[in-house]
Protein backbone atom coordinates (compact mmCIF):
# COMPACT_ATOMS: atom_id res chain seq x y z
CA UNK A 1 0.00 0.00 0.00
CA UNK A 2 2.41 2.49 0.47
CA UNK A 3 4.56 1.63 -2.59
CA UNK A 4 1.36 3.05 -4.30
CA UNK A 5 1.16 5.89 -2.05
CA UNK A 6 4.55 6.57 -3.68
CA UNK A 7 3.48 5.98 -7.25
CA UNK A 8 0.84 8.27 -6.43
CA UNK A 9 3.16 11.70 -5.12
CA UNK A 10 5.77 10.15 -7.85
CA UNK A 11 3.57 10.56 -10.61
CA UNK A 12 1.74 14.54 -8.57
CA UNK A 13 5.30 16.00 -8.58
CA UNK A 14 5.96 14.83 -11.88
CA UNK A 15 3.45 17.20 -13.19
CA UNK A 16 4.11 19.68 -10.54
CA UNK A 17 7.37 19.50 -9.36
CA UNK A 18 7.15 22.52 -7.08
CA UNK A 19 4.40 21.02 -5.18
CA UNK A 20 5.44 21.53 -1.57
CA UNK A 21 3.11 19.50 0.30
CA UNK A 22 3.48 16.43 -2.23
CA UNK A 23 7.12 16.22 -2.33
CA UNK A 24 6.77 16.37 2.19
CA UNK A 25 4.20 13.44 1.91
CA UNK A 26 6.38 11.54 -0.43
CA UNK A 27 9.56 11.87 1.97
CA UNK A 28 7.54 11.16 5.09
CA UNK A 29 5.98 7.58 2.68
CA UNK A 30 9.72 7.08 1.73
CA UNK A 31 10.86 7.33 5.97
CA UNK A 32 8.13 4.74 6.71
CA UNK A 33 9.44 2.57 4.38
CA UNK A 34 12.87 3.14 5.65
CA UNK A 35 14.41 4.17 1.87
CA UNK A 36 16.05 7.02 3.95
CA UNK A 37 18.74 7.86 0.94
CA UNK A 38 15.06 8.85 -1.06
CA UNK A 39 14.04 10.44 2.08
CA UNK A 40 16.80 12.47 2.37
CA UNK A 41 16.73 13.74 -1.17
CA UNK A 42 13.05 14.77 -1.22
CA UNK A 43 13.67 16.60 2.23
CA UNK A 44 16.51 18.05 1.30
CA UNK A 45 14.50 19.56 -2.08
CA UNK A 46 11.66 20.37 -0.45
CA UNK A 47 13.74 22.49 2.26
CA UNK A 48 15.05 24.82 -0.96
CA UNK A 49 11.45 25.27 -1.84
CA UNK A 50 9.29 25.79 1.16
CA UNK A 51 9.37 28.11 4.09
CA UNK A 52 9.52 25.03 6.84
CA UNK A 53 8.48 25.95 10.03
CA UNK A 54 11.36 23.15 11.41
CA UNK A 55 9.56 19.58 11.21
CA UNK A 56 11.45 18.69 7.93
CA UNK A 57 14.26 19.72 9.29
CA UNK A 58 13.92 17.03 12.37
CA UNK A 59 12.97 14.63 9.27
CA UNK A 60 15.73 14.84 7.35
CA UNK A 61 18.48 15.07 10.38
CA UNK A 62 16.54 11.51 11.23
CA UNK A 63 17.58 10.10 7.81
CA UNK A 64 20.95 11.49 7.60
CA UNK A 65 21.32 9.74 11.08
CA UNK A 66 20.11 6.78 9.96
CA UNK A 67 22.21 6.43 7.05
CA UNK A 68 25.50 7.00 9.10
CA UNK A 69 25.41 10.88 8.01
CA UNK A 70 26.41 12.17 11.42
CA UNK A 71 27.67 15.41 10.62
CA UNK A 72 25.21 16.32 7.98
CA UNK A 73 22.40 15.20 10.34
CA UNK A 74 23.97 17.73 13.24
CA UNK A 75 23.38 20.64 10.45
CA UNK A 76 20.23 19.34 10.04
CA UNK A 77 19.17 19.61 13.82
CA UNK A 78 20.78 22.81 14.18
CA UNK A 79 19.30 24.36 10.94
CA UNK A 80 15.73 23.28 12.32
CA UNK A 81 16.01 24.48 16.12
CA UNK A 82 16.69 28.12 14.11
CA UNK A 83 13.95 27.65 12.21
CA UNK A 84 11.73 26.62 15.05
CA UNK A 85 12.66 29.09 17.46
CA UNK A 86 11.92 31.88 14.23
CA UNK A 87 8.59 30.46 13.96
CA UNK A 88 7.75 30.51 17.81
CA UNK A 89 8.08 26.48 18.36
CA UNK A 90 10.12 26.41 21.13
CA UNK A 91 9.03 22.39 22.19
CA UNK A 92 10.48 21.48 18.98
CA UNK A 93 13.39 23.56 19.17
CA UNK A 94 14.35 21.66 22.45
CA UNK A 95 13.13 18.29 21.17
CA UNK A 96 15.87 18.59 18.27
CA UNK A 97 18.36 19.68 21.02
CA UNK A 98 18.03 16.83 22.26
CA UNK A 99 18.51 14.81 19.50
CA UNK A 100 21.43 17.02 18.96
CA UNK A 101 22.75 16.23 22.33
CA UNK A 102 22.42 12.45 21.78
CA UNK A 103 24.42 12.42 18.81
CA UNK A 104 28.06 10.39 18.37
Amino acid sequence: MAESRIAVFQKMLASDPTNTAVRFGLANELLKLERYSEAAAELQTYLQQANDQGNAYGKLAQALERLGRTDEARTAYEQGIAVANRHGHPGMAQEFQLALDELI
